[in-house]
């Protein structure tokens, strides 16, 4: 099973993470961010990974530590279920377009930690969220799953769809990315042997 559970504990957070990558999208999401669960309902959703996220979090001072440390721990989670990633796809993207917005994400499940985001929105909060946080989440979650992920925009209508089509394509290209591929026999998809 390609299982993970992370805990993890700060004098701002405390997160509770369980992911299935081989699941069906089903996902429970308790961070205290109404709009930031329903990104991440999409993440679930749409790249097929079981996902339950409960933290509680210092919201009083404002959302940074809650995105930022559930990006923490989803990636660690990641990382933890892939274990040497033997017979996976590694390499994936995906177009996505939502109405009158077009995003694309690509993924390397390669081991190495980056992250290109190139996207501009044109106000600084949807509902009550940041909406420069959802870079941090991205960053977050690259470095701690050790993968590349670029991210780009290319149009769009409106700043939630924006935010929405970039989690949706992530999910969508994760979840080619993290597959097994039934042609690799169960080797690392790399040359070194190594990932």
């Amino acid at each position: 099973m390609r299982t993970a559970s992370i805990s993890r504990k700060t004098n701002e957070t405390a997160i509770d993470v369980s992911i299935n990558l081989d699941g069906s999208g089903a996902h429970t999401m308790a961070t205290g961010v109404g709009f930031f669960d329903h990104m991440l309902d999409q993440l679930s959703r749409h790249s097929l990974i079981d996902m339950e996220v409960r933290c509680t979090g210092d919201l009083h001072i404002d959302f940074h530590h809650t995105v930022e440390d559930v990006g923490i721990a989803l990636g660690q989670a990641l990382k933890q279920a892939l274990g040497d990633k033997a017979g996976i796809t590694r390499y994936a993207s995906c177009d996505l377009p939502m109405d009158g917005t077009l995003t694309r994400a690509a993924v390397d499940v390669s081991g190495r930690a980056f992250l290109v985001f190139r996207a501009e929105f044109s106000q600084a909060k949807i509902g009550e969220i940041d909406t420069e946080l959802f870079r941090e989440f991205f960053q977050a979650f690259a470095v701690n799953a050790g993968i590349t992920l670029h991210i780009e925009n290319f149009y769009f209508d409106n700043n939630h769809h924006l935010a929405e089509s970039m989690f949706k394509a992530v999910a969508r290209a994760l979840r080619q990315a993290v597959e097994i591929d039934p042609r690799a026999g169960g080797r690392v998809p790399s040359t070194k042997g190594t990932l």
